[in-house]
C-alpha cells in the first residue's frame, strides 16, 4: 500500500515529502485553479516534480479524442519516467486511454464512482484507477465495496492496474479505503497532517518527558 499527496503546492508538497512516508502526487485542475490561479501549468507542475518523488498525475482538460492525445503527449514530455496522464473516463477517454497504453504512457483513469467503471479501466490498460470516496458517499452509497470487488476481480485476472482512493474528506476515510484494498490513497494535505495528530500520543509523551525532567533534576 502507498499514500500519494493531493495537492499541486510545491512548498506543502516538499514538506510532507520529508517524512519519508509518501511515494507520489496527484493533481487536478480543481486543485490547481485553487492552488496556483494563473499559474503556467507546466512552470507548476516542474516544480511539484523537483518537491517530490515517484508518479506525479496531471490530468486533461480537453474534450476530444485528438486534443486529448496532444495535450497527454505534451504533459508526457515533461518526464516521460514520472508523468502519469490523468484520463478522465468516458468513451472517448477508453479510447484515449487504449492508445496511450500502446505509447507506453503511465496513465491514471479519473472519476471512477463504480466497480464497473474501473473495470473498464483496468481492462483498457490503466496504470491506476481512481475511485473518489467522498463522491460515491455523495450519490448515498457506502464507498467499502467498491473498492473491496474492484481490488478482487484486479487480483483473481491478474489485471495490473492499481487503485487509488481519492476524494478523501475525512481521516477515517484513508483508513477505510486501505481496509478495503486500495493500493494507494491520495489525500490533501490537512488530512495527511491529522494521521499524525493523537491528544493521547500528545499526552504520553508529555508525560515521559516531565518524568525524564525530574529524574535529572536541575541544572
Amino acid at each position: 500500500m502507498a499514500l500519494f499527496v493531493d495537492s499541486s503546492d510545491p512548498k506543502e508538497i516538499k514538506a510532507l515529502f520529508s517524512w519519508g512516508s509518501f511515494s507520489g502526487v496527484t493533481t487536478n485542475p480543481l486543485i490547481i485553479s485553487r492552488e496556483s490561479p494563473g499559474a503556467d501549468l507546466a512552470e507548476v507542475i516542474r516544480e511539484v516534480l523537483s518537491a517530490s518523488t515517484g508518479d506525479v498525475s496531471v490530468e486533461l482538460t480537453t474534450e476530444s479524442e485528438e486534443e486529448m492525445m496532444a495535450e497527454a503527449v505534451g504533459y508526457h514530455a515533461w518526464d516521460p519516467q514520472r508523468i502519469t496522464v490523468k484520463v478522465p473516463f468516458s468513451e472517448v477517454g477508453l479510447r484515449v486511454l487504449h492508445r496511450l497504453r500502446r505509447r507506453e504512457v503511465k496513465t491514471n483513469v479519473t472519476c471512477l464512482m463504480a466497480f464497473n467503471q474501473a473495470y473498464l479501466a483496468a481492462l483498457s490498460g490503466a496504470t491506476y484507477v481512481s475511485l473518489f470516496s467522498g463522491r460515491i458517499r455523495d450519490m448515498g452509497y457506502d464507498a467499502r465495496p467498491v473498492i473491496e470487488a474492484t481490488r478482487r476481480t484486479l487480483d483473481r485476472e491478474g489485471l495490473a492496474a492499481r487503485i487509488i482512493v481519492g476524494s478523501i474528506r475525512h481521516l477515517m476515510d484513508v483508513n477505510e479505503a486501505l481496509e478495503a484494498g486500495a493500493h494507494v490513497v491520495t489525500a490533501p494535505p490537512d488530512i495527511l497532517r491529522k494521521m499524525v495528530w493523537n491528544p493521547r500520543t500528545l499526552e504520553t509523551i508529555a508525560e515521559f518527558n516531565e518524568a525524564w525532567r525530574k529524574r535529572s533534576g536541575p541544572r
